[in-house]
């Protein structure tokens, strides 16, 4: 018997979303506060900007 499994939507999906949902599940498994969270990522979208100047 093989084992055929249909690719999830997810799976499927761009790296973009995976990554978003991974953090997603993060940052809600540690409780994190979105306001903290929201700081947190505005911190790493401009070291990562700087990274692509």
């Amino acid at each position: 018997m093989s084992d055929d499994k249909q690719p999830s939507e997810l799976d499927r999906a761009p790296d973009e979303v995976k990554l978003a949902v991974d953090l997603i599940y993060l940052l809600e498994s540690h409780q994190i506060e979105p306001s903290v969270a929201l700081a947190a990522l505005e911190i790493v979208k401009t070291d990562l900007q700087a990274k692509l100047a």
